[in-house]
């Protein structure tokens, strides 16, 4: 906890204001990482019922009684570093308010289907025409240009469409053969992350140019271009990859392997590497075997070598293969679960995991920002606010508004 302690220098944005009109998590996502850099996010939310991932759970958020609250794990996990107001813009007075507090900001993050805030008057040419200087981050399923771009995107989807599941799971011939989905959003979260880095570099050329722009991400783009080595495989080759469960197409040995109680993996990626791995369980004639010499001739004779291997890793547990070849330098590591990982000494020492005190929940553990800087290091300052939270802080403290014109915009179903 010491990032969070009120000697900490400023954080990296704190100039930065930013409207997140954002849900779910790709939006939230980049939303949280500018938060947790310093930025003042202001996240606006429906009056009653929020943000969609609110009530994604169970599990929900304990209030002090034990009573589960409206706020699930899932909202937790995107949220910190913000500011919710319950805005209806859907209404005109609604629009209005939204419309002056762009004025006051920096940045925009929006997600919604192409065109869809064109009706309210909070598209990027409206906002733009009150404030040149405003960055506005659109991110969307299929991008806003494109036969797909009224589409609605989803995760799930994107990780069919973009290529990922066809390279994800047991191949064909095996056991629980088909194409599988990874365990998270992850489409979603690197489109986060694609969306802060995007939006940083706004900020960099608007430093030149005095002008802000638009930054138009989609999941299907992201999708693809993250496909990396795997895309550039296919895109020399012709040939599509194919699913290949834990194994790696371009390096061999990388994947799991059985163990005398479980699995580990190795995850070995040069010549070097193989040697000390054929040294450690006693095969050190595998390291001159023509057939195993090379990582070429090892990814070409897979099929031979990998028997081998697993003949070989099923006669120690996971933790004593672990202890041998970290001590002569052979990359390994165990399959961990999520209370193995928080459980972790490494995980544990880097912070990974940390407490803040909610107003209604008391003492909630959240999960650490992976980003560690020097001089201005990522900073915790507030828990994932309750819905309508910050709504008359933001309107009095941003735009000066005054209770009585607060209390009339609520009566008239503006403000929740």
């Amino acid at each position: 906890m010491s990032e969070t302690t009120s000697t900490a220098p400023l954080g990296a944005l704190s100039h930065v204001r930013v409207l997140d009109l954002s849900r779910v998590l790709a939006g939230p996502w980049a939303g949280q990482t500018l938060g947790d850099l310093g930025a003042h996010v202001i996240k606006v939310e429906r009056p009653g019922s929020g943000d969609d991932t609110r009530l994604w759970g169970p599990p929900f958020l304990k209030d002090d009684d034990g009573q589960a609250t409206r706020d699930s794990a899932y909202y937790l996990c995107t949220n910190r570093n913000k500011q919710s107001i319950a805005i209806d813009f859907t209404q005109a007075q609604g629009q209005s308010l939204v419309r002056e507090l762009a004025k006051q900001c920096d940045i925009v993050i929006e997600n919604f289907k192409v065109g869809s805030l064109a009706h309210f008057g909070l598209d990027y040419a409206s906002l733009q025409a009150i404030n040149p200087r405003l960055i506005y981050c659109s991110i969307t399923g299929f991008g806003q240009t494109g036969p797909y771009a009224h589409r609605a995107g989803y995760d799930f989807l994107i990780q069919g469409m973009g290529g990922l599941m066809s390279i994800t799971g047991r191949q064909d011939g095996e056991p629980g053969e088909g194409p599988m989905k990874v365990g998270v959003a992850l489409t979603d979260i690197l489109t986060g992350l694609y969306a802060s880095t995007a939006i940083l570099a706004a900020l960099a050329a608007r430093e030149q140019t005095g002008r802000g722009q638009h930054i138009d991400l989609a999941l299907l783009d992201v999708g693809v271009a993250c496909m990396a080595n795997q895309g550039m495989n296919y895109l020399y080759s012709g040939k599509s990859p194919t699913r290949m469960g834990n194994a790696h197409p371009n390096t061999v040995p990388y994947q799991d392997f059985p163990t005398a109680d479980g699995y580990m993996i190795l995850a070995i990626g040069n010549d070097g590497q193989f040697s000390k791995f054929c040294q450690a369980i006693g095969q050190p004639e595998w390291a001159t075997d023509a057939r195993f010499a090379s990582n070429q001739a090892r990814v070409i004779h897979r099929d031979i070598l990998i028997p081998l291997m697993r003949q070989a890793t099923v006669m120690r547990t996971t933790r004593e293969w672990i202890g041998v070849f970290e001590q002569v330098g052979v990359p390994c590591g165990p399959i961990n679960t999520l209370a193995d990982v928080f459980a972790d000494p490494q995980v544990q020492a880097r912070g990974m995991q940390f407490t803040m005190t909610h107003p209604v929940a008391g003492d909630i553990p959240l999960v650490a920002s992976p980003i560690r800087m020097s001089d201005t290091p990522v900073q915790y300052r507030t828990t994932p606010p309750q819905l309508g939270q910050h709504t008359r802080e933001v309107l009095r403290d941003v735009l000066g508004l005054s209770e009585v014109a607060m209390n009339e915009l609520q009566q008239q179903g503006v403000l929740g």
